[in-house]
């Protein structure tokens, strides 16, 4: 809680962490989330949520949202990643997920990041491996973006995006080749425009 105390030290009072998922996805939304932590109700376990399994995360997310000040999601989708570029579409998560907040904060604390907002703000590499709140930011956007990610399992099945997430692992690459590119993956990353194009198949009319 090192960087909470300082900002509380200079008279913050309601001190947002905020953290994006996603990143390195081929397929879907990069999300952010932004948490608001209560002071006076310590969350024990808190940490990077790339540390933490599923399960545990899953615990945790619910948690944060049920004893947060505040908590809130936002994500950009695969469109908007190739139109701005995936560094812009994770400052606007990031951007809209402090705006979407119930109560408005007077501190952010950033993982690497430095956001178009008129709130002090400090920008910590590695963020979510030592500030609580932003810890807490990562495991609800990663959780909201693992349940996105297994929603469109059922509607692309022949990614496998429950397992991997839309990453850049061997099954997913290998799905890639075989069935090409669907609408909802980032035109603009290597692996998916080199990438077969996904045909379209209409349906004949019947006589």
């Amino acid at each position: 809680m090192k960087y909470e105390k300082r900002a509380w030290t200079e008279g913050a009072r309601l001190v947002a962490g905020v953290d994006e998922v996603g990143r390195g996805s081929l397929f879907g939304p990069v999300v952010a989330a932004a948490v608001i932590l209560n002071p006076e109700d310590r969350i024990r376990g808190l940490r990077d949520s790339k540390l933490l399994p599923a399960e545990r995360r899953e615990v945790l997310a619910e948690r944060i949202c049920r004893r947060a000040i505040a908590w809130s999601v936002a994500a950009v989708d695969a469109e908007m990643i190739d139109r701005i570029n995936i560094y812009q579409a994770s400052r606007l998560a990031m951007r809209e997920a402090v705006v979407s907040l119930a109560s408005a904060p007077d501190y952010l604390l950033v993982d690497a990041l430095r956001l178009d907002l008129e709130v002090r703000q400090q920008a910590i590499i590695h963020g979510d491996a030592l500030s609580i709140s932003i810890a807490a930011a990562s495991i609800v956007a990663k959780v909201e973006r693992d349940r996105m990610m297994r929603e469109l399992d059922a509607v692309y099945p022949q990614y496998g995006l429950a397992s991997h997430k839309g990453y850049s692992t061997p099954q997913h690459l290998a799905a890639l080749r075989e069935h090409g590119a669907c609408p909802l993956h980032r035109q603009s990353f290597a692996p998916v425009w080199k990438a077969p194009v996904q045909e379209e198949f209409g349906f004949a009319e019947e006589n």
